[in-house]
């Protein structure tokens, strides 16, 4: 007998609870699914199952055999969907919640290349700064920073540390000077973001701690962006700010030998097992964008 199909009739029977239900799920006979259990058995030479008139259990041997079973089976399915996939257009809505700083033109450089590339898919993004429940919202994908571990029962893809640069305006830095090290910024006005009072630095001796003097507080990065693009004052910004053409020749980066620490980018979605071939091409697509996109 197919060894295969044998395997598949065992998991059904442990699945179902009977033979009686698996053979009505595999539109088998009873008989024919008695023999495949019977045929492991036999190629095995241990007994998977204790069954009587009334119950069926797995023995110890055959709970090893179903978990390990269950889990290449699934591994089986989930290769043939993929490589059946290589052949077909992915298509569909594909719901992306981001960051509100992503709302640049970066984004969407990186927006316009996929869509030449997978024209048959809507992406519709949300642009907010809030934790979003993807289940509950009905999002597919997730792009978060942070600088903690995502969130358990989620699949959280790394794509690369975020570069965070100590940023001012030309304007700013002809009327105020250059800071030249992290002690200098106490001398300086500050883009405060969110409840920030500090700035701290990854030195070779652990972190530098460096309290700064906040003249205006903003709650989102892109009003602190602007902020700083304005001249108010000086605030760390993600390289981002930096390349995107509203602010390449307004922006400067400061004190870059200094490095400040770097948020982990994620792609987060609620499971790899059947992952729709829209959320993997996009997520594929977006990693090789910001590896090209990004400084060392």
């Amino acid at each position: 007998m197919d060894t295969l199909t044998s395997i598949r009739v065992f998991r059904q029977v442990v699945e179902s609870g009977s033979f009686a239900a698996a053979a009505d799920r595999l539109d088998f006979s009873p008989a024919t699914v008695s023999k495949h259990v019977m045929s492991v058995e036999k190629r095995l030479g241990v007994r998977l199952l204790s069954r009587n008139t009334r119950t069926l259990s797995l023995t110890e041997s055959g709970r090893i055999y179903f978990e390990r079973c269950r889990a290449i089976l699934d591994d089986l399915e989930d290769t043939e969907l993929e490589v059946r996939s290589f052949n077909a257009a992915p298509r569909g809505t594909l719901r992306i919640t981001a960051p509100g700083w992503f709302a640049g033109q970066w984004f969407a450089d990186m927006l316009a290349q996929y869509r030449r590339r997978y024209s048959e898919i809507v992406v519709d993004v949300s642009f907010e700064d809030r934790y979003v429940d993807l289940v509950a919202e009905g999002f597919d994908l997730a792009l978060r920073v942070t600088a903690d571990s995502p969130p358990d029962g989620l699949i959280a893809r790394p794509v690369r540390p975020l570069t965070v640069l100590v940023g001012a305006s030309r304007a700013y830095l002809e009327q105020h000077g250059i800071p030249k090290c992290p002690e200098d910024l106490a001398n300086h006005h500050f883009v405060g973001i969110a409840n920030g009072d500090s700035c701290a630095f990854e030195i070779e001796t652990g972190r530098l701690v460096v309290p700064v003097r906040t003249v205006v507080r903003y709650r989102t990065l892109v009003g602190a962006a602007n902020a700083v693009a304005a001249g108010i004052g000086i605030a760390p910004l993600p390289f981002i700010y930096f390349y995107d053409p509203a602010f390449k020749d307004v922006l400067v980066p400061i004190l870059s030998e200094y490095p400040l620490r770097k948020p982990m980018l994620y792609a987060i979605y609620t499971s790899r097992k059947h992952t729709p071939l829209k959320i993997r091409t996009f997520i594929d697509h977006f990693v090789a964008f910001v590896a090209a996109n990004s400084p060392d």
